[in-house]
């Protein structure tokens, strides 16, 4: 199940309540900043929903993306060098680029279009069930500045 459309207040409480879980204000509030803003850290999620739940804590927000992502509602993705980042993207093991100077991160569509899209040499009895990858570089940005950075000196 991808969740890439633009959801509704309605639509995100039914996405809640089909992944098993109770509908509540933070919960609602946290799909929201993930909808619109992937990619986000839990302080990022945190510092969205804080204005809406005034009374609502980091840990609460980290509570809630546990739950979100046991349930297979949120994506959890740990780039190496940062904090991890959760998106409401799942369900189709699409991939990440990473900026390694600014941390931008990006998705990246599987390039064969199934899931998995990689397979290894040796699955050592395993059964392959999804493949991460997160590709490393330069985003545009960092590269101009790089560049004026080193037509400066």
């Amino acid at each position: 199940m991808t969740h890439s459309d633009s959801l509704g207040s309605a639509s995100l409480a039914d996405a809640v309540r089909a992944a098993g879980l109770k509908v509540t204000a933070p919960r609602l509030a946290v799909l929201k900043t993930l909808q619109s803003a992937p990619h986000s850290s839990a302080y990022e999620v945190f510092a969205s929903v804080r204005p809406e739940l005034p009374g609502t804590s980091v840990q609460a927000v980290y509570g809630v993306l546990a739950a979100f992502t046991s349930a297979g509602l949120v994506r959890r993705v740990d780039p190496a060098g940062s904090p991890a980042r959760f998106e409401y993207r799942v369900g189709d093991n699409h991939h990440h680029i990473l900026c390694v100077r600014c941390g931008d991160l990006k998705d990246v569509d599987c390039v064969i279009g199934a899931a998995p899209c990689l397979t290894p040499s040796d699955t050592s009895g395993f059964t392959v069930l999804a493949a991460e990858v997160t590709f490393t570089g330069l985003c545009g940005a960092c590269r101009s500045q790089i560049a004026i950075e080193g037509a400066a000196s």
